[in-house]
């Protein structure tokens, strides 16, 4: 039955447009497109696509990083579908920056088992914004540390969300020996506002957290959030990500959406 309040509830879409010009995340393979039949003479248009699951909006399951981990097809639709809350950070997001569960907490209520959609403003340098700066987005956005990470074990988070390139923070994934240039600029800053070595905040045993850490108790993520992002800031909502039933699928490129009802 359809609720009777339907014409009141807002849909708020929350992810980035997808195209041949969408970055993937760093040497993944991008989206490439060509067209198999046209309508003259074939009658129908047909497109074939290659690409990887991690190009634009998209799911990383347990399976990515985790070997007994499930793939897409096996995520409950109630845990893909479920009371949320959206948080700001962008008013202290800066390049490399580490945000906490504390940043969080100061500004939304985080209940048990919510979905947590991350604000941190990156997003107005994605591939399709005025602003567009790929290394910006993939290579200096802000990220959390192990202390994050246990709080989002505690809070038994259903998945995150974050509009830019990844969940962790760059500098503690593959990125740290891609950009050595960036990798010292890192460095310097995290003496600078934290009086320690980047190898020091990100030990290897800390490594990608976000994935290694979580993933084994299906506490997973979104990358690359946008759309409308900035008009739901600090708001509780329901939100829907919506990826493929993919059966043996690691990850997937979805649709996120957050439903509203307007007062």
């Amino acid at each position: 039955m359809v609720p009777k309040n339907w014409d009141k509830i807002r849909i708020y879409e929350l992810s980035q447009p997808i195209s041949h010009l969408t970055p993937p995340w760093p040497t993944y393979e991008p989206l490439q497109i060509k067209f198999f039949k046209r309508l003259a003479p074939n009658g129908a248009n047909g497109q074939l696509l290659t690409h990887s699951n991690h190009v634009g909006t998209h799911l990383d399951g347990s399976l990515h990083f985790c070997t007994h981990g499930r793939d897409i097809a096996s995520i409950p639709l109630n845990e893909l579908v479920a009371p949320g809350v959206i948080v700001d950070l962008s008013d202290i997001a800066e390049d490399y920056g580490i945000y906490t569960s504390k940043d969080i907490e100061e500004r939304v209520e985080v209940k048990e088992g919510d979905i947590l959609i991350i604000n941190t403003g990156y997003h107005k340098y994605a591939y399709d914004q005025p602003e567009a700066d790929e290394v910006r987005y993939m290579i200096k956005h802000p990220g959390p540390t192990r202390e994050f990470a246990e709080w989002c074990k505690m809070k038994k988070i259903k998945w995150i969300g974050v509009d830019c390139g990844s969940a962790d923070h760059p500098m503690n994934t593959k990125i740290r020996e891609w950009m050595p240039v960036q990798a010292k600029e890192c460095d310097r800053y995290m003496h600078q506002k934290y009086g320690k070595s980047l190898e020091e905040i990100f030990p290897d045993e800390d490594y990608q957290l976000m994935h290694v850490l979580l993933f084994p108790y299906d506490i997973i993520h979104a990358e690359n959030v946008g759309g409308e992002i900035d008009k739901i800031l600090n708001k509780r909502m329901v939100i829907g990500c919506f990826p493929w039933r993919f059966v043996g699928g690691e990850s997937c490129i979805s649709r996120i959406v957050a439903f509203d009802e307007e007062e």
